[in-house]
């Protein structure tokens, strides 16, 4: 037996030395920063507030527009201010809030300094206990500040730092513009207190219109420098009003500003008005957000276009398996080319026609939106950490079909729950408008970087449950645990700091947020009994049928979330701090290679886009994609850049090693296993009666009877190694596409056919070549049709379960009984004519 395995050891060593040494570069290059900056490198944050319209004092607070052409963005607005450290030593956590735009009841309050706090609640309370910190810069946080990042310098050495204060004191001045929503007005000491119960939009702009734009002003305002030649083209646009009556862009004609923003440290401009005119983007027209400067002139501070938002779908695809394939595969093909253009894709697994499947969007219905950004290209690309990678962004937030003020049309309207970590942008993490995160023209990134946002439609996710009483919310959780998770982002966790690294980042993070949503809602049900009661009482009933949906899904996605099985210590605590089960209050972050491993589907933002969206269509969930790639003012300096898998710049290896991981990471379920047996019982049932009525196999079991039982149990795990990894590694997983890839049938068929005649031709190929024990057996009719259908059986099996234990289980239980009790050891024991040696038996078939 000691050589038993050693002329196809190499394979199997060439496996585990690529994949470690994959991983080893990962975790080296990811732990990287993501550019290298000279120390006390200025931010982008602070370039920009040298432009005027970047200074919320520069707008005066009582504004006066045309309410036929304007609307208000919300009916509380104003400006956080961080109180003085004299006044923060109640305990309480609360800031001013400079008043912009108050309802009608409370106009009295506009140009007004008052206290905002929260209202006192349960959970509110529990949240702010799980939130409130006490914030000391470690050397991480000053090593940021000195690279260009935006960290919450006004909170250093600040004791019972809350969400609101964070909030208010994350940037260097006090210009966190916000929206507010159930407010509560009353009085304290004798002064206006406002109180809320969730937190603060993040917004850009008091007002918006909806516009088509028409050409600079000849001889307008200049910009001193602008993308591509000189001359800059005028920041003064002509702008045309839709008209509600004709419902046509023929309403008022007015001149806006829409300002040049400066370049930022890396030399891209954020956004542009050179050529917005001519934008593809823009053929429905604009909603621009923005406020009246002193000089009386409507200043622009982020745009929209009016056709992403539409419910009038460019294409329509029926079926999970197209919508898959275009999530994986067309999503984010050819990025280049679609510089400048948006696409919307109504994906629809259950409808076959175009009628029905717009029919389940109604005004009022929520969706749940999965973000994902890829990078920057070009002439003035960004810095790659991960050479051949881009890593981009994930995160969650909602959308509301609601009807247009201007149009009366049904659209979109969504807000972001971002988790974002601390930047040079001073971009805050938070519940954001799309105007603020995506159209703003300073901070937003529809101008600079490719983007999809995924409407997710799913009851068991976004309807309530009501069990005698008894609610259970999932959507509330959800929510919760991102503002848990968005708190302690926004002081670093009292560190001041928001590491990005593997295994501490924006998408595992947020990730983690969901596991505890999942943890959340599972000790909810195993607490209450009459919720427990309801169920058995009720088993047909649709909110029953709805929760068993909901418990399918959170089952599926904590699989994904610990694709090993094995759920991530830190996780694990932190969810139980939050389910009362550990008092500690200090949550626990942990990077490591061992942590990356346990949840490296979140590691990527695309690979956790892409994996959690699959989920939900495999469910018949309704889905929306929304795309855009750099749309806007034309930059010609930059390029869309599609965020990837690991590697997958390089093309081949990407496929080789994500699929590697995916199938090692599918860890088959008690149905797969069913499958699986019920494969090799169909094998069995033809592979048997070929063998013994041609004589190919007989009982045989003497090399058997001649090992111990520690030599059968070595002899079992070589050949589930070689070759049931190895050659299952080779010729279908590193061969056919990974089931969670997407792809089409007919080119699924295509691999999977070359795949199999590889896997055949390669047994006599070797024994011609490095292993001539293999002749003649290797080259008889029946084995070469035995090992045909062996390849079928795996094929089929990685097809259903995309596993690589399932295969390689398959391979080693037919080659482990051929070779000990069916004559396969006498057939490969024979003597070689040229040194006369006789040959030990290798485990492959």
């Amino acid at each position: 037996m000691v050589h038993l395995i050693q002329r196809r050891r190499w394979i199997f060593f060439l496996l585990a030395v690529g994949a470690a040494a994959l991983v080893i570069f990962t975790r080296l290059n990811l732990q990287g920063k993501p550019a290298d900056r000279p120390p006390d490198s200025i931010s982008d944050y602070a370039i920009a507030s040298q432009s005027a319209f970047n200074d919320p004092t520069n707008f005066p607070i009582q504004q006066s527009v045309d309410s036929s052409l304007y609307r208000s963005v919300g009916e509380w607005q104003g400006r956080l201010i961080l109180p003085e450290i004299s006044e923060r030593q109640d305990g309480t956590d609360w800031v001013w809030l400079e008043v912009w735009q108050t309802p009608l009841a409370h106009r009295e309050l506009i140009g007004k300094k008052v206290k905002l706090t929260w209202n006192d609640s349960p959970e509110l309370r529990a949240y702010l206990q799980a939130v409130t910190k006490d914030v000391n810069f470690t050397a991480d946080a000053i090593e940021g500040q000195r690279t260009g990042n935006i960290h919450p310098t006004r909170l250093d050495r600040q004791q019972q730092v809350g969400a609101l204060r964070s909030l208010a004191g994350v940037r260097p001045k006090d210009d966190m513009v916000v929206t507010l929503e159930q407010v509560t007005v009353s009085v304290e000491a004798g002064q206006p207190l406002l109180q809320i119960s969730q937190e603060p939009i993040q917004i850009s702009g008091r007002f918006y219109a909806l516009v088509q734009i028409l050409s600079p002003v000849t001889g307008g305002e200049i910009p001193a420098q602008c993308p591509e030649s000189q001359p800059c083209p005028s920041s003064l646009m002509r702008v045309r009003h839709y008209n509600p009556a004709t419902q046509q862009f023929d309403g008022i004609e007015e001149v806006v500003l829409i300002p040049q923003v400066l370049a930022g440290r890396d030399g891209v401009f954020q956004s542009t008005p050179r050529q917005l005119e001519r934008s593809p983007a823009g053929g429905q027209g604009w909603y621009i957000y923005g406020a009246k400067d002193r000089q009386g002139r409507f200043v622009v501070q982020a745009i929209a276009p009016r056709s992403l938002l539409q419910l009038q779908p460019d294409e329509i695809l029926f079926g999970e398996e197209a919508g898959i394939n275009f999530l994986k595969q067309r999503s984010w093909h050819k990025m280049p080319d679609r510089k400048g253009t948006l696409q919307k894709v109504l994906l629809d697994p259950s409808e076959e026609s175009t009628e029905t499947a717009l029919s389940h969007w109604k005004e009022g219905d929520r969706a749940l939106v999965l973000h994902l950004f890829g990078g920057i290209g070009g002439k003035l690309a960004e810095p790659i950490a991960v050479p051949g990678t881009v890593t981009g962004h994930f995160g969650y937030g909602w959308a509301e079909v609601i009807r247009d003020p201007f149009t009366q049309a049904l659209r979109f309207e969504i807000r972001y729950q971002q988790v974002y970590a601390h930047n040079p942008n001073g971009i805050v993490a938070g519940t954001l408008t799309w105007a603020e995160y995506m159209g703003s023209l300073q901070r937003g990134w529809l101008g600079t970087r490719p983007v999809s946002d995924t409407l997710i439609k799913f009851d068991p996710v976004l309807l309530d449950y009501n069990f005698d009483g008894t609610v259970l919310s999932p959507v509330r959780e959800l929510q919760q645990q991102l503002n848990i998770t968005i708190a302690h982002y926004r002081i670093g966790d009292g560190t001041g700091a928001a590491l990005v690294k593997p295994a501490l980042s924006c998408v595992q993070d947020a990730s983690q947020a969901v596991f505890r949503t999942i943890k959340r809602i599972e000790q909810q049900v195993r607490d209450s009994a009459i919720i427990q009661t309801w169920l058995r009482s009720h088993p047909n009933d649709p909110q029953t049928l709805r929760f068993q949906q909901l418990v399918d899904l959170g089952r599926a996605i904590e699989r994904e979330l610990a694709p090993l099985g094995i759920v991530r210590a830190d996780w694990q605590q932190n969810s139980d701090i939050l389910v009362g089960i550990k008092r500690q209050q200090n949550f626990a972050r942990e990077d490591s290679l061992w942590t990356q491993l346990l949840s490296w589907r979140t590691v990527l933002p695309r690979v956790a886009h892409d994996r959690i969206a699959m989920l939900f269509l495999e469910r018949g969930a309704k889905v929306w994609v929304l795309r855009t790639n750099q749309v806007g003012g034309w930059n010609p300096d930059i390029l869309p850049l599609a965020p990837t898998q690991l590697l997958e710049q390089y093309h081949v290896i990407p496929s080789t090693f994500s699929r590697l991981f995916e199938a090692f990471g599918a860890m088959p379920s008690f149905k797969d296993w069913l499958l699986t047996l019920g494969v090799l019982a169909i094998y069995g049932a033809i592979a048997l009666p070929i063998g013994f009525y041609t004589k190919f196999i007989h009982w045989d079991i003497a090399y058997l009877i001649s090992l111990n039982w520690l030599q059968r149990a070595g002899f079992a795990l070589k050949v589930f190694l070689v070759p049931g990894i190895s050659e299952e590694v080779l010729f279908r997983v590193w061969l056919l596409p990974h089931p969670t890839e997407g792809v089409s049938l007919s080119v699924w068929l295509a691999w999977a056919a070359f795949s199999l005649m590889a896997f055949v031709v390669y047994h006599p190929f070797e024994a011609v070549t490095y292993f001539r024990a293999g002749n003649p057996t290797f080259f008889h009719p029946v084995f070469l049709s035995l090992a045909a259908l062996l390849g079928v059986a795996c094929t089929v099996v990685y097809k259903l379960t995309g596993s690589l234990w399932a295969i390689a289980f398959v391979h080693w239980a037919i080659v482990f009984v051929w070779l000990l009790f069916l004559g396969g050891a006498s057939a490969l024991i024979h003597l070689n004519r040229s040194d006369r040696q006789t040959q030990e038996i290798p485990p492959q078939f």
